[in-house]
């Protein structure tokens, strides 16, 4: 045999070779488990728990509001394919839509907030919880935790790596919440009012020792309790005056016209853009709910004290 053709079979062997081995990465990749997650916060959970072993979607993407979103054919093939299924709770998917694609499935649903004690709301006669929980690191223990039992459940083979991840994520959240005591020392105690689009900061609120004024409800969709109200719209304004607030902010998922608004009926400034019912998109500070939080722990400090 020419040495020529000797090189040529050695050749096309070893193309064969790295063929066979792309299709096993393509075969390996395919083959991950699927979670999908109704928000940006609940995928970044997921996602430091089980790595890449498992393919972690969101259905809504970065400055999405959940409370008005609508489903779209392509979450319910999405949620088809799932193998667990994890929803914030507490009515922060407006109208449940996340139950509603996890029930039309058949397929498992995890509630993230199962566990944190709630902040009650009332309005029109009726109670209800709070479902922004996440805005305590504490809280989001609770979720991770949460999250953690049902992976380890669905998949007990790697347990062990799951809890691993889970043990140093959750010492994350223990170092961001004592670093967020200290940086929120900076405001005086009387300077504490944080006045932002919606009532989605209480958590963050009774964490910190803040006060919140908000001219929207829990919600900006059109549910019990949610909404712009001549009533609200006037007591921000009114605490905005009354306690001498220096900066009011605008948020990432809702439209920040009437806080624009508010401001210039308050004389105050804007003191920046704070994360709230979603992440940042990739590439930005703000696209993991540490950076999202420490982002807006910064923007607070610097705009308030």
């Amino acid at each position: 045999m020419s040495l020529r053709k000797c090189l040529l079979l050695g050749f096309v062997a070893l193309l064969a070779l790295v063929v066979g081995a792309g299709q096993g990465v393509a075969q390996e990749s395919e083959s991950k488990p699927l979670i999908v997650a109704s928000t940006t916060q609940v995928a970044d959970f997921a996602r430091q728990i089980v790595g890449d072993r498992w393919e972690v979607v969101s259905i809504l993407a970065p400055g999405t509001d959940p409370h008005v979103y609508e489903i779209e054919p392509t979450d319910t093939r999405l949620v088809a394919r799932a193998d667990l299924c994890l929803e914030n709770g507490w009515h922060l998917e407006g109208k449940d839509w996340m139950k509603t694609l996890a029930s039309n499935a058949g397929k498992k649903l995890i509630t993230c907030v199962e566990g944190v004690e709630p902040i009650e709301l009332a309005d029109s006669g009726q109670t209800f919880e709070d479902p922004h929980a996440w805005f305590s690191p504490r809280n989001a223990a609770i979720y991770v935790r949460n999250i953690l039992r049902a992976v380890i459940e669905a998949d007990p083979a790697h347990e062990t790596e799951y809890r691993a991840r889970a043990d140093l994520y959750l010492s994350q959240l223990r170092t961001l919440h004592l670093w967020a005591q200290n940086e929120l020392n900076a405001i005086p105690a009387d300077k504490r009012i944080l006045v932002t689009s919606h009532d989605a900061f209480n958590y963050f609120c009774r964490e910190y020792g803040f006060k919140s004024a908000a001219p929207a409800g829990w919600s900006t969709s059109d549910e019990i309790g949610a909404g712009v109200t001549t009533e609200r719209r006037l007591l921000a304004v009114d605490s905005i005056r009354k306690f001498g607030v220096k900066a009011i902010f605008v948020e990432t998922s809702v439209n920040p016209a009437m806080i624009r608004e508010i401001a210039k009926d308050a004389g105050v400034k804007i003191g920046g853009q704070l994360y709230s019912d979603s992440m940042g998109a990739p590439g930005t500070a703000g696209e993991t709910y540490l950076g999202m939080l420490r982002e807006n722990i910064l923007t607070i400090v610097h705009a308030l004290k």
